[in-house]
Order: C-alpha cells, then sequence, then structure tokens
C-alpha cells in the first residue's frame, strides 16, 4: 500500500493520528521525568530550551538516517531553503520557545486547556487559506464539543482559576506559531518528499533552539546517565516519527478535518501521566475522552461524502 493511499484512506487516518497524538502525548511525562532527572527546575528556561534543541536536532539525525537506511537522497535540494526555514521557525523554533517560557508563568492546567486550543487555529487559519476547507456549522459544534473534553480531562488536575496573564499569552502564540507551522508543512509537502520536509525543517529549527540554549545555559550543564539518555532518545524518536507521520496526514486530508485529533493529545497525556508518574486517572478523563472522540465523529462525519480531499476530487 503506497503512503497516499493509506493516508487517504479513512482507517489509515484514523491509526495514524491516534498513533501520532499518542507519541506526543506520552512527551508530557517523559519531559516530567527527564526534569527531575537532570534537576531542570520550573523555571530554568534555558535549560529547558537547550535540552528541547538536544531534542529536535537529533530527532532530525535520525530521520537522517532512516533516509540513508532506505537509500533515499539526503542532500539539499535546490529551491526549498526559504520554505524549510519558514517551516522550521514557525513548527518547531518559535513554538517551543514561547511554549517553554509560557509553562513557566501558567499553571499546569492552564498549560494544558491552553495547549489544546491548537485545534480551533489550525482550522480557523484554514478557513482564510484554502477555499474548500471552510468553518461550517457542524465543524463549529465538533470544536466546542472536542474542547469541553480537554477541559474536562484537565479540571481535576489542580484549582482551576482562570487568568490570563504573560505565560498564558505565550502558549497561545506558540499555539497559533504551531498551527501556521504545520499548515505551512502542508503547502510543503505539495512539492517536497514528507521525510526531507520533517528532517530539514528538525534539523533547523533544532539548530536554533541549541544554540539560543548554549548562549544561556552553556553547552553541557546537565549530567547524562544511561537513563536520561535514554528519555532523550525516546523524546526524539517520537518527534520525528510523529512529525513524520503528522505531515503526511496533513499533505494529503482537508485541515479543518483532521486537525480535531489533537485534541486527543492533552487526553494521552493525562493518561499515560497516570501510568508512568502514578497519577490517579478520574472519572473526568473518561468522559473528557468520550466528548473528544464525539467532536471527531462530528466534524469527520458527512453525507455522500469523502473524508479525503484526494478522495472527493476522484
Amino acid at each position: 500500500m503506497t503512503a497516499e493511499r493509506f493516508f487517504t484512506n479513512k482507517m489509515g487516518v484514523i491509526i495514524a493520528a491516534v498513533f501520532c497524538t499518542a507519541l506526543w502525548g506520552s512527551a508530557f511525562p517523559v519531559i516530567k521525568l527527564s526534569y527531575d532527572v537532570l534537576n531542570i527546575g520550573q523555571g530554568d528556561t534555558a535549560q529547558q530550551v537547550l535540552f528541547a534543541g538536544y531534542r529536535f536536532f537529533l530527532a532530525a539525525l535520525l530521520i537522517f538516517a532512516f533516509m540513508l537506511m532506505m537509500k533515499r537522497k539526503v542532500g539539499y535540494q535546490k529551491g526549498t531553503i526559504k520554505p524549510l526555514l519558514s517551516i522550521g521557525f514557525f513548527q518547531t523554533f518559535f513554538q517551543y520557545v514561547l511554549f517553554y517560557i509560557g509553562l513557566s508563568y501558567s499553571t499546569g492546567i492552564q498549560g494544558a486547556i491552553i495547549a489544546g486550543t491548537i485545534s480551533f487555529f489550525q482550522i480557523i487559519l484554514a478557513h482564510f487559506m484554502y477555499k474548500d476547507d471552510k468553518i461550517s456549522i457542524r465543524k463549529t459544534i465538533g470544536l466546542m464539543v472536542g474542547f469541553t473534553g480537554v477541559v474536562l480531562v484537565n479540571i481535576t488536575r489542580g484549582t482551576f482559576e482562570f487568568q490570563y496573564g504573560f505565560g498564558e499569552l505565550c502558549l497561545t502564540v506558540a499555539m497559533i506559531s504551531c498551527a501556521y507551522g504545520n499548515i505551512l508543512a502542508r503547502n510543503g509537502a505539495q512539492t517536497m518528499n514528507v521525510v526531507y520536509l520533517t528532517a530539514y525543517q528538525m534539523l533547523l529549527g533544532g539548530g536554533a533552539l541549541l544554540l539560543v540554549g548554549i548562549v544561556f545555559a552553556g553547552w553541557m550543564p546537565f549530567q547524562f546517565t544511561a537513563y536520561s539518555v535514554g528519555l532523550l532518545l525516546y523524546l526524539a524518536f517520537l518527534s520525528s516519527a510523529g512529525f513524520v507521520v503528522w505531515n503526511n496526514i496533513m499533505k494529503y486530508n482537508f485541515v479543518g478535518q483532521v486537525s480535531m485529533f489533537l485534541f486527543l493529545i492533552p487526553v494521552f497525556g493525562v493518561i499515560l501521566s497516570s501510568l508512568l508518574l502514578d497519577e490517579v486517572i478520574h472519572v473526568f478523563v473518561i468522559l473528557g475522552l468520550l466528548f473528544v472522540a464525539s467532536g471527531i465523529i462530528i466534524v469527520n462525519r458527512k453525507k455522500k461524502q469523502p473524508l479525503t480531499k484526494v478522495q472527493s476530487a476522484s
């Protein structure tokens, strides 16, 4: 089965999207574990950015290694530097600098809920950037149901008092940056191989994170052990695999439909945190998952109309 056929198949999209969101959801507890073993405090933003630089730069190297194993060309392709710089800036560098700064000034519950707004921003941006991907009443209802699920999942993780300050602003802009970066990657994937695109955008974005981190935190402020290296390798793997698969999903499908799956990230984050960090799963987590799943179904269910753009054109 070719990549196009898999990523334009309804079940293929579901499997791929759940795979990506489960990987990204697992990043939350694994990052927490990494911070614990490397003694990275909540306010150590420079060290957090440096660690993110290690993660994404290593993720790029993993993708390049995969390309060499598959005997694919890894050399730079003429005419791709401008879109790669834009994707690397918005999808990796700018998003994660703001994300880590925002988390250090915001509460965990507000950070998790704001992180769930990426689906809103992708659908809104798609409305203005694509003539065939407009916001509809069905999408609006699905978004509200899905976002309610995100709130329910996080509502028992602490006292929620709505405040909107510098940290929340940084997190919001980070989610807009991620949404825009995802759409830029979708556009770039129409002319570039997805694996090539993902490898180089991570190399550029991760390299920039690494540079900023080194300037403010030094080359190696951490004492790595076999365990912490293993955690870093896993984070690099989930970034490389997740973005390669997700960029393929974005390439072959309507943004407004697949964006709903991103609501699963905080759900998986809470569930996997409970397993890895011995946190209690509250009944609201299950209820929230049902709401998120319902929102996905509402947005993707159509009468006599296929899921994907490629199918609708055939």
